[in-house]
């Protein structure tokens, strides 16, 4: 685990250091910031002295590394357009992009589960037909246009709610049904398809023919076991919403982390744009990580990989239940019985050598021990006490 951990974050930083590189070079391909502030009447005197001042006369190499010298103390420089240091504007802006955030995942989560898992337990019901119509809408209908409507008609012809700013709870309500439309649209699908698998599986109809109650096998056994696609969507899901609401965040004039994003861009604040991409590249990795890493407590069935040739997580589901001696060289038999090792007698699901048995041979021994700490089953068919 610790190295898989480890390893996630050396990727990270190369993706960061890559992507500084990236931005560094698109944010000035924009043009010069300085037509964006200066008068229209400005000399070239003033243009010179301007860019001193900014450091921009330097060469971009250098400005490169002095950029990323000081952001990775936290300073990312000051803002071209605000004349305000940028790790301030990101204080300020990004507390209400996790906010909005965290309550369109929490509306979200609160109308996906019990609409797919009703969908999935109601197959082919009309409840089951609304739950696929309202997937289809929420994946299909853009952004920007649910955002429009929801202004046009809730806030301005009804006037039931607000729309923009960030004053009171009511205003977390429009950007954050239409953040949390697609988003329920997805998790919707994938919980239902993932609970149809598993009320299909053998556990589960073992539940019910033992008597459990239905709502415990769907709630408990089966919506469990359907969780690993569900948390990858929505963990990521979370990081896009927090870093990507440029279109909500504009529409509903939201003192967001987008946007800052949107204003720097048209003013062509190169400060600005480079702390936000790395900020929420930062975000992403992490939440990526921590989605990685939360796997294993959703289902301890999975672990992690110690192999050196492969840190990732594998689903690997402990030992091997298929056929005797499956992963060892050869399977006993009352002619030959000590032919598998003691590690592969651990290690298989085949019958192990009584403890009782006199053998001769070393690794038949070992074998004895192990059934003697519990670690294997009974004596192979046949088993003849000889080597």
């Amino acid at each position: 685990m610790l190295r898989f951990v480890l390893f996630r974050l050396l990727q990270s930083l190369v993706a960061l250091a890559i992507l500084s590189v990236v931005v560094f070079v698109l944010a000035r391909a924009t043009g010069d910031p300085l037509h964006m502030i200066l008068p229209m009447n400005a000399s070239e005197e003033d243009y010179a002295n301007a860019r001193k001042y900014l450091g921009l006369d330097r060469p971009y190499v250098e400005q490169y590394f002095s950029f990323v010298g000081r952001a990775v103390t936290g300073d990312f420089g000051t803002s071209i357009r605000a004349r305000r240091p940028v790790i301030e504007l990101l204080r300020e802006r990004l507390p209400n992009s996790l906010k909005l955030a965290a309550f369109a995942m929490g509306a979200s989560l609160a109308i996906a589960f019990p609409l797919g898992v009703m969908a999935a337990v109601k197959k082919g019901t009309g409840v089951d037909r609304a739950a696929q119509i309202v997937a289809v809408l929420g994946q299909s209908l853009p952004t920007f246009w649910v955002a429009i409507v929801l202004v046009e008609f809730v806030a301005g012809r009804w006037q039931w709610l607000p729309a923009g700013g960030a004053d009171s709870l009511a205003s977390y309500v429009l950007p954050g049904l239409t953040l949390g439309w697609f988003v329920v649209a997805g998790m919707m699908r994938l919980l239902r398809s993932g609970m149809l698998e598993v009320l299909d599986s053998e556990y589960v109809k073992l539940a019910r023919l033992k008597g459990v109650a239905e709502r415990k096998v769907v709630w408990v056994h089966a919506l469990k076991n359907a969780l690993i696609p569900v948390v990858t969507f929505a963990g990521i899901y979370f990081a896009i919403l927090v870093t990507t609401a440029i279109v909500v965040e504009t529409v509903f004039a939201w003192p967001g982390l987008g946007r800052l994003a949107y204003d720097g861009i048209t003013s062509r604040d190169f400060p600005v744009i480079q702390a936000v991409v790395l900020t929420t590249a930062t975000i992403v990795a992490a939440v990526n990580l921590g989605v990685d890493c939360l796997y294993a407590v959703i289902d301890p069935r999975i672990r992690y990989s110690r192999s050196a040739s492969s840190p990732f997580p594998s689903a690997r589901r402990g030992p091997s239940r298929g056929r005797a001696g499956a992963g060892c060289r050869s399977s006993p038999s009352a002619s030959s019985p000590c032919s598998c090792s003691s590690r592969c007698w651990r290690r298989c699901s085949a019958p192990a050598i009584p403890t009782s048995s006199r053998c001769a041979c070393a690794s038949a021994r070992r074998c004895g021990r192990s059934v003697a700490r519990g670690r294997t089953r009974s004596a192979p068919t046949g088993w003849a006490g000889t080597c």
